[in-house]
Order: C-alpha cells, then structure tokens, then sequence
C-alpha cells in the first residue's frame, strides 16, 4: 500500500514520521521544503504538487492547519480530488468543520474513493510515538479498510460513527484541554502569588482530584518558562471557535467557551498569533508582576511511553 501525506507540521510530521518508521511506502507534500528534505532523508518520497501525489498513491492522508487549507490541496489548481479514482482512500487527520467534512465527503464518493475523517488527540508527544488517540468517522466498512494504517498512526483508535461525529468530538476535547489550561493557569499563578512553592503545588495537584491530562503536559512546560507544548494561540482560538460554533448553531446556552474564545482572541492580540498556547498565563502573570516557574521540569514534552501495536476503543453499551 503506497500512502501519501500532506502537512508535515507539528503534528502532521511526526504522524508521518510513524509511518515511516514502521516501514511503509510513504509520499510526502509540504509548502516547506525543509520539512519535505527532512522527511525525504528518513525515507519518503517526494511529490511536486497535491495532485502528484493523489496520482502516485492508494491511500491520502492530510493533517493541515484550517478547513481552508485542506479544500485547498484537494480541490484547488493542482489538488488531488480531480485524480482521485475508484478504491482510493482520503483520510483527513486535520481538525476541521463537521460541516466541511458532510461536503466533501460526497466529492470522494462521487469519484468511486472512500472518504474517513481521522482526527487526532493527545497531543505531539504521543503523535511523534505512534501512541496518540485517534477519532475516525465513515462507514464501519471503510473504518475497518484503514484500521490497520491507523493502529500503526495510534494508540487507541475509536469510530465515532458517521462523517462530522470524529471532527465534532475532537473540538470538544480540544476545549476540555483549553478550559483545563486556562484553570490552571489562573491556579498556579495564585498559589504563586501566595508565596507556594511551584513544584509543591504541582505535585499536589497531580496527586489529587484537580489532576488532568493537561496539567501533567502543559503545566510542566509552563514551569520550566519555555510554555513550548507545539501548539499556538491562533489554533486554539480555531479550534475553540468550531466547538463554539457547534454550540451556537444547536441552541445550546454555554457560558464558558464564548469566554475562553475571547480570552484567546485576547491572546493572540496581545502576544502574537503563534504564541505557545500555555502562554495565556502571562495574562495572570504579568499584572502582578510575578513568573510563574519551577525547577527540574521539561521544556518540551517527550512521550516515555514505549511504542505499542494500537487497537480499537469499542465503546461500552
């Protein structure tokens, strides 16, 4: 099986990188030619142009950073889409509109392929070790045709049902994750504030009932001061606007994701666009003049778990 990747960023890289370290036939496609050297000397291909690479392969994987970018590379000049043929797969592993994945998925029909969306979560530590969760939405037939690519991509893998459940899922764990940071970042600037030691205060959170997934990732990269967790203010602010948008459209009268949509938009203007997203605690510290830090902590995350065969998540009935 011959697969194409499109989108070597944070997360689209190391996603590649899996499969290319478990010894698949793999085309690359970025706008960066760095990142397309890189991955070339690891062992991929490199194609020219989004429909190069739809000709050359079976299967076409896309992870990029907006609904824009992805209808771009298939279905602008030189995209994909117009070379798909019969039996092709396209999974879009971005974080995207359910709204643009109930469109596009008729046009890969329409073309005889099979369209799965294929979100991610767990963050670019677990992507870069092939043990990060995975969300796929299409038909059980087609999930099952991609499964054995995607337990080599991830950990723990779940079908979420039919086109748009995988994409509106991942937008609201992407604003648990969201809500979490900004609680912590308010927390941990208190207790500093307070005269607590920080590395105290993140042992007990991480002994207690206020523990997180978040809070054993991000709040370590925040005590360390380097806040690099490879994820940006614009993204949050896009990622939490879609779950915003879900909530809106279905009527739904939720108070805390308008506040953190604001609080991000706040960010981005306040520290640039592609700030590290941990750094809305500047928005605590800053006003009181304090850093929040530790010692003896990372300044990046590094997954050390051990890479293992991923398998289905059945969902308990």
């Amino acid at each position: 099986m011959k697969i194409g990747f499109i989108g070597l960023g944070n997360v689209g890289g190391k996603l590649a990188g899996s499969l290319i370290r478990n010894g698949h036939d793999v085309t690359v496609r970025d706008l960066n030619p760095e990142l397309v050297a890189e991955y070339v000397a690891r062992g991929a291909k490199e194609a020219a142009s989004p429909r190069e690479l739809g000709e050359a392969v079976d299967v076409i994987i896309t992870c990029l950073p907006s609904p824009a970018a992805s209808a771009a590379v298939a279905e602008g000049e030189d995209g994909f889409l117009a070379v798909m043929r019969p039996g092709q797969v396209w999974m879009e592993m971005s974080t995207t509109d359910y709204a643009e994945v109930l469109r596009l998925g008729p046009l890969v029909e329409a073309k005889g392929g099979l369209f799965m969306e294929c979100p991610v979560s767990g963050g670019c530590h677990r992507a870069d070790t092939g043990n990060i969760s995975i969300f796929a939405a299409g038909p059980r037939e087609g999930f099952e045709r991609v499964l054995p690519v995607l337990t080599t991509l991830g950990r723990r893998v779940l079908h979420t049902g039919d086109w748009g459940t995988a994409s509106q899922l991942k937008v609201m764990t992407n604003f648990l994750c969201t809500a979490h940071l900004v609680a912590l970042a308010e927390a941990l600037t208190v207790c500093k504030a307070v005269g607590l030691d920080m590395n105290t205060t993140y042992e007990a959170i991480r002994i207690s009932s206020g523990n997180s997934f978040v809070h054993e990732t991000e709040s370590q990269v925040i005590l360390n001061g380097s806040r690099d967790i490879n994820f940006t203010m614009d993204l949050v602010s896009k990622d939490v606007g879609l779950f915003d948008k879900i909530a809106q459209e279905t009527g739904v009268p939720v108070e805390m994701s308008p506040l953190i949509v604001r609080l991000f938009k706040e960010g981005e203007a306040a520290y640039g666009p592609r700030e590290f997203s941990p750094n809305i605690i500047r928005r605590y510290e800053e006003p009181v003049g304090i850093k929040v830090l530790g010692t003896g902590f990372p300044d990046q995350m590094v997954d050390d778990e051990p890479e293992e065969q991923g398998y289905e998540v059945v969902p308990r009935r």
